[in-house]
């Protein structure tokens, strides 16, 4: 009797293992396992969000960092310009219907501003821990020079344009008149906002040259 008791347990183990592998196919086939839908898309993912105002406190525009680019908004959250980074830590530069502006290419301590073949810009840190702006035909366009409170632009020539100033968790543009041009409060690599300085720049590439080199030289 206790064999036979044995061998009934035996085969009823048998067979809910059995039902459950069934049950279990079955639900596979009816909700497959989509690989695709357990990651979240990047171009959505907003990690942070880098504001930037003027003087009186108003919202100017705001740099939103995804996981794969950031996009560039004005003060009501409308998208001006997109960017994207590929392997090669290039980054392409988009308006918001999607034409392409240009890219920025880094390369040691150099970040170059192309649009199609053309070499637009040129920013390259120098061997003292300065930067300097040049255009496409290698002419000096700013200088930038590292000061006890900041940086602060200049022409070729040493004439001042623009002061950037850290004091107290604030980073500040300020022109000659030393009166606010822009500030932020966010994250940021100094010498990434001062890119904002840089006037011969459109916003978009402003925007696209600080991420490069927030992105490189900060996090």
């Amino acid at each position: 009797m206790k064999k036979i008791f044995l061998c009934y347990l035996l085969l009823l183990s048998l067979l809910v293992i059995a039902s459950c592998n069934s049950a279990a196919k079955t639900t596979n086939k009816l909700n497959p396992v989509n690989i695709n839908q357990t990651k979240t898309s990047p171009s959505v993912v907003n990690r942070e969000v880098i504001e930037f105002k003027n003087e009186a406190g108003t919202k100017a525009f705001s740099l939103k960092i995804l996981v794969n680019g950031a996009k560039l908004v004005n003060g009501n959250n409308k998208e001006i310009a997109r960017l994207s980074v590929d392997e090669k830590q290039k980054v392409k530069i988009k308006n918001s219907s999607d034409a392409i502006l240009g890219y920025i290419v880094y390369r040691e301590d150099r970040w170059k501003i192309e649009y199609g073949k053309q070499q637009l810009y040129v920013l390259q840190k120098q061997a003292d821990g300065d930067y300097k702006l040049e255009n496409g035909q290698n002419k000096d366009i700013y200088r930038i020079k590292i000061r006890d409170y900041g940086y602060e632009i200049e022409t070729p020539s040493k004439q001042s344009l623009y002061k950037i100033k850290v004091k107290d968790g604030k980073i500040s543009l300020r022109d000659k008149a030393d009166k606010t041009v822009l500030y932020t409060k966010s994250s940021i690599v100094t010498i990434a906002f001062v890119c904002f300085g840089f006037d011969v720049l459109k916003p978009e590439q402003k925007a696209a040259l600080a991420y490069s080199l927030n992105r490189a030289l900060g996090r």
